[in-house]
């Protein structure tokens, strides 16, 4: 099984998706005419718009900082000081430019997630990947293993991985035993997921915006005391992204490993073609009324992700001058190392609990994710929805003191499956975010709010619930 799983991991690790994800990002990128540019400001004009959420949905800010609850995790914090560590600080640039192109996938996949999405028995909007695979493919058997793969790696074994992180660093800060740490997440867990969509979001809502600000500004407190260090670090990142310099870390060395290195920890942060997001993008009432909107709501998550926040950890560890070589100091060690040595002693402190918020934020908007996919398999019922939140408080309970790394592996291994299929759907529908994206914008050239109107989309007639877009 452990050589299947490791065989499963390395093609779909190894080649399709390091190749695959950076291709579609710029097959989007280039087939939506740059739009993650030129249009970066409508990302925040579709988030800050006046809220017109029904009943049937959360606003458009709450779908975003779900989809940061489970984007933001424990990658941003050991994730991006392991790719320092292995692809030197070249790395960090190859993850900027993995960000650029995917916020041109995450436009796609979440217009597309809004476009086909639905009511369920509770009279909530409910979509995703798996919908537009069944519907705008006809191919609902590819829709089915989407959604099992989303649930077992999202759903359930991630958030294992999540409540590892925050044993082990809350536990070692203040001396607490694991299993207890474990239990008190778990309980937060249960208040939370069984407050259902709505209570997830009223929680993301505040607590996401709140980590995120409090982090970032500690990265602009570090570069403010060594103002004068920032400029270099600046051209070590860039002029090592091209092998013009031999910066720091890096033991594989050269351009490749930066390369590589980069484009793997940033798809894994920002999850840009990875079918996640768009589950949540679906449940939003899109300001304006277009699905064109909320792809540009999910375009602004993946920037907040890897420009802002995974930057923030590279240029604290950067500026620190903690990043050696050879030293086997890597991923969660050396981000507390260089908070260290920007606040002292706190700063082992400072992690832990930033790793508390963080993997715990990953926690519930990784099941918020999989109760969507839950829904799509006729599953979306009282019985099959407790029955998932009884799953994922067991496994935050496990993973908090166990770490078995064949099944960790397994669900890498699901997520690459569910990734290739998503990868698939979305370029074969390409060209329904092109007509959806060329309606939004020339109704802002001219002046108005963009509105869906179904009969502009004949083609789409028997596809999609045109009675959810009756404004």
């Amino acid at each position: 099984m452990e050589t299947i799983i490791g065989f499963l991991n390395n093609i779909f690790w190894g080649y399709i998706l390091i190749y695959g994800l950076l291709a579609v990002g710029l097959f989007f990128t280039i087939k939506l005419k740059f739009i993650q540019f030129i249009h970066f400001k409508e990302m925040f004009k579709s988030v800050f718009d006046k809220d017109e959420t029904d009943e049937s949905g959360i606003s458009p800010f709450q779908a975003l900082t779900i989809s940061l609850a489970s984007r933001v995790g424990t990658g941003n914090l050991a994730g991006v000081a392991v790719a320092l560590y292995l692809g030197g600080a070249g790395a960090i640039f190859w993850m900027w430019i993995v960000a650029l192109v995917g916020m041109a996938t995450a436009y796609a996949e979440s217009t597309l997630a809004q476009l086909y999405k639905i009511k369920d028995e509770n009279d909530q909007y409910r979509g995703g990947p798996a919908f537009y695979i069944a519907k705008g493919l006809k191919s609902p058997f590819l829709a089915v293993i989407f959604c099992i793969s989303l649930i077992l790696a999202f759903g359930l074994v991630f958030n294992a991985v999540q409540a590892n992180s925050i044993a082990g660093a809350v536990g070692t800060a203040f001396n607490i035993d694991k299993m207890y740490v474990g239990y008190a997440i778990a309980a937060l867990t249960a208040l939370v997921i069984f407050a259902g969509i709505k209570g997830i979001a009223k929680i993301a809502e505040i607590v996401v915006p709140f980590m995120a600000i409090i982090y970032l500004l500690l990265a602009v407190y570090t570069m403010i005391v060594n103002y004068e260090l920032v400029p270099s670090v600046i051209a070590t990142i860039i002029k090592s992204a091209f092998g013009l310099q031999e910066a720091a870390g890096g033991v594989a060395g050269g351009i490749l490993a930066a390369i590589l290195n980069g484009v793997k920890r940033g798809l894994f942060s920002n999850e840009a073609g990875m079918g996640s997001a768009p589950n949540i993008a679906a449940v939003a009432t899109p300001t304006p009324h277009h699905p064109s909107s909320q792809g540009f709501v999910q375009a602004l998550g993946v920037f907040i992700d890897t420009i802002l926040i995974c930057t923030a950890t590279a240029v604290m560890i950067l500026l620190a001058g903690v990043l050696e070589p050879g030293s086997g100091i890597k991923g969660i060690e050396l981000t507390q190392q260089a908070l260290s040595v920007h606040i002292g002693e706190a700063g082992v402190y400072f992690i832990a609990i930033a790793i508390l918020f963080f993997a715990f934020t990953s926690i519930i908007g990784n099941y918020a994710y999989a109760e969507n996919a839950l829904t799509y398999l006729g599953l979306g019922n009282k019985f099959g929805i407790n029955l998932l939140r009884i799953a994922t408080i067991s496994m935050v309970i496990w993973g908090s003191y166990e770490k078995v790394q064949t099944v960790f592996d397994a669900a890498d291994a699901s997520m690459g499956l569910m990734a290739t299929i998503n990868l698939i759907a979305i370029v074969l529908l390409s060209g329904t975010v092109v007509k959806l994206t060329k309606d939004y914008l020339e109704q802002r050239e001219k002046g108005l709010e963009p509105t869906f109107e179904a009969k502009k989309f004949p083609e789409l007639k028997d596809k999609i619930d045109t009675s959810i877009w009756k404004k």
